[in-house]
């Protein structure tokens, strides 16, 4: 990972507000990173950290993909098989059932898979963000899969 991250951010419907509300809090933070947003949340989060900079001259480096059920976790996951993410941030409603559940699923099984430091609630985005590690470099340590790959090839 460099020193600047690639941070996604998403959030189901009934967790956009806190999400927005998270990111209007750790703005400084937020703006030295490229950001990565599914759907109506990269508007939410454009909006709110216009609404943060209003005084500041930054560039927003933020990087808007489709919503998730049209899509947008697919994206997500495919960057981060390309190696293109290097946080998410996720905040998920584990109280509403979703139309998409199995494309949620995906992508937090690629997240684990790629080692990439994934926050499913406030807290832990705040211990993310707060980390030493967020403004430097870093080599995550990953798992070579190739003998599963192997195994089931062999058993194919």
């Amino acid at each position: 990972m460099e020193k600047i991250k690639n941070i996604a951010l998403v959030a189901h419907d009934n967790r956009k507000k806190d999400l927005i509300e998270w990111v209007e809090w750790n703005h400084t933070s937020l703006v030295e990173h490229k950001l990565i947003c599914t759907g109506t949340t990269g508007k939410m989060v454009e909006q709110a950290l216009k609404r943060k900079l209003a005084d500041e001259r930054h560039d927003l480096d933020i990087t808007k993909l489709k919503s998730g059920p049209l899509g947008g976790d697919q994206q997500l996951g495919a960057m981060i098989a390309e190696g293109k993410v290097d946080i998410i941030i996720f905040l998920w409603d584990p109280m509403q059932p979703q139309p998409h559940d199995v494309d949620v699923k995906a992508l937090l099984r690629i997240a684990v898979l790629y080692n990439i430091p994934t926050a499913c609630n406030r807290a832990t985005a705040d211990f993310i963000v707060s980390s030493s590690l967020i403004g430097r470099e870093y080599i995550p340590v990953t798992k070579d899969y190739e003998a599963y790959i192997k195994r089931d090839v062999d058993l194919g």
